[in-house]
C-alpha cells in the first residue's frame, strides 16, 4: 500500500464488474500510476437493479488486474448505503474525487456523495455520455442535479464536451477515448480465421459490441441486400450481446434470405474472442444512427482495421480526421457501395497506414498527461 497522499479516489466500475468502462477504469489508473500519482478505484458492490440490467451477467470472469488499489463498497441505488462511501472519502483525504458518469442513473448516488464532499477535494466528472441514446423523462434532471456538485467536466469526445458546456460554466477539457494496452496483440488473419474457422477466401465485415437500437444494426444488415454487396463474396458478423430481443435481428436475415451471409454470435465477448474478430475481419463497421463516441472504434485502431461510420459527429470526428475509414449516410444503397469499396486491398492498405500514422495520438499515457495538467489547473 502506498502510503503518500492520495492524489486520485476514480469511482466508477472496476473489477469485478465486466465491460468497457471497467475496462478503461484500469487503463486510467495505470497510466497515472505511471506519472508517479497514487491513485485508488472504489466500485461498486451492487451496480444495477437485476431487472434494469439487460445483459446476462453484470460480472466479469477475468482475473483481477494487479498492481491497483481497489476498494469495493458502492451501493448504486441504496441511499442508506452512501454514507459508509462518503466516510471512506473523509477517511482517504484524496486530492482529487473522479465520477466516472456515463447515464443519468447514477445521477443520485454520485450527485449525493460530492455534495457531502468537502471544497477542499476537487470533485471532477470523466464523462461518457451526457445525453442517453434512449432517453427518458428524468435525464435533465438527473444531468443537473449531478452536475450542480462538479468542479470541473472532462470527456471522452468533443461531441460530449458540446453537450455538457451548454449547461455548466464550469472548466471542461474535451478529451478523447484512448487505445487500450491491456488487449492480445494482433494475429495475421490467415491465423486467426484458422482458429474461428473463417473462409479465407471471402471478405468479412465485423459488427462488435452490445446491440441497442441506436446502434441501427438494421441498416447494416439492409445493405447486404442491395445488389452492388450481394454479387460480392462479403460476409458480415455481428458479435455482441443483444439489448433488444433477438428475433428482431435473427428474422429480418432470414426474411431478407441473407442466412447464408450473416452470422450472429450473442454471447460476451472477452479479449480472446476480440483479439480473433478483430485480427480475423477486414473491415469494422458501425452503423449509428447516434453516438458521441465509441469504445470499437479504438479497437479497430489497435488491430489496425479501416472502419465505415455512420454520417454521426460523435462517431465519424476521428475517422475524418485521421482517414481511418469512410463516413456514409445512413442509407443501406450508400452503406453497401462503401462496404465494396473498403474492402478492396489498396483501398484497405491506405487506410490501415493512416491508422499506424493516428495510434501515438490515441495513447492512454498522452491522456493521463493532458488530463492531469487539466486537474491541476482547476
Amino acid at each position: 500500500m502506498d502510503n503518500r497522499p492520495l492524489d486520485y479516489l476514480i469511482i466508477g466500475p472496476a473489477h469485478p464488474f465486466r465491460g468497457g468502462i471497467a475496462e478503461t477504469q484500469h487503463e486510467l489508473a495505470h497510466a497515472l500510476l505511471s506519472l508517479g500519482k497514487n491513485v485508488t478505484l472504489l466500485t461498486f458492490t451492487t451496480l444495477y437493479p437485476k431487472g434494469l440490467f439487460p445483459g446476462k451477467t453484470q460480472k466479469s470472469t477475468q482475473p483481477e488486474p494487479q498492481s491497483l488499489n481497489r476498494i469495493e463498497e458502492l451501493h448504486a441505488f441504496n441511499p442508506l448505503k452512501w454514507g459508509k462511501t462518503v466516510k471512506t472519502i473523509l477517511r482517504l483525504q484524496p486530492k482529487v474525487v473522479v465520477f466516472r458518469y456515463y447515464t443519468p442513473f447514477l445521477a443520485p448516488v454520485y450527485g449525493t456523495i460530492a455534495k457531502k464532499i468537502p471544497k477542499s477535494i476537487k470533485k471532477i466528472a470523466l464523462v461518457d455520455n451526457w445525453i442517453p441514446h434512449e432517453p427518458r423523462f428524468f435525464d435533465t434532471l438527473f444531468n443537473r442535479y449531478f452536475g450542480a456538485q462538479i468542479d470541473a467536466f472532462s470527456t471522452l469526445s468533443e461531441t460530449v464536451g458540446n453537450q455538457i458546456e451548454k449547461a455548466f460554466e464550469v472548466p471542461l477539457w474535451k478529451g478523447f477515448h484512448p487505445i487500450a494496452t491491456a488487449l492480445l496483440p494482433p494475429l495475421s488473419k490467415e491465423e486467426a480465421r484458422k482458429q474461428l474457422g473463417w473462409d479465407n477466401s471471402k471478405k468479412v465485415v465485423l459488427f462488435f459490441g452490445l446491440i441497442r437500437k441506436y446502434k441501427g444494426l438494421e441498416l447494416l444488415v439492409q445493405a447486404f441486400t442491395d445488389p452492388v454487396l450481394k454479387s460480392e463474396d462479403i460476409h458480415l458478423h455481428i458479435a455482441g450481446e443483444c439489448y433488444e430481443n433477438e428475433n428482431k435481428y435473427t428474422d429480418l436475415v432470414h426474411s431478407l434470405g441473407l442466412d447464408q451471409k450473416i452470422r450472429f454470435d450473442f454471447n460476451y465477448q472477452d479479449k480472446k474472442s476480440i483479439q480473433l474478430l478483430f485480427s480475423g475481419a477486414d473491415v469494422v463497421a458501425q452503423t449509428y444512427h447516434s453516438a458521441t463516441q465509441s469504445g470499437v472504434t479504438p479497437l479497430a485502431y489497435y488491430y489496425q482495421k479501416p472502419l465505415l461510420v455512420s454520417d454521426v459527429a460523435g462517431l465519424k470526428n476521428p475517422i475524418v480526421q485521421d482517414e481511418s475509414g469512410v463516413c456514409v449516410a445512413k442509407i443501406p444503397s450508400e452503406i453497401a457501395i462503401q462496404l465494396v469499396r473498403l474492402v478492396k486491398s489498396d483501398t484497405a492498405a491506405f487506410h490501415q497506414k493512416k491508422i499506424v500514422e493516428a495510434l501515438p495520438r490515441y495513447s492512454w499515457d498522452a491522456f493521463a498527461t493532458a488530463w492531469d495538467h487539466f486537474i491541476s489547473e482547476v
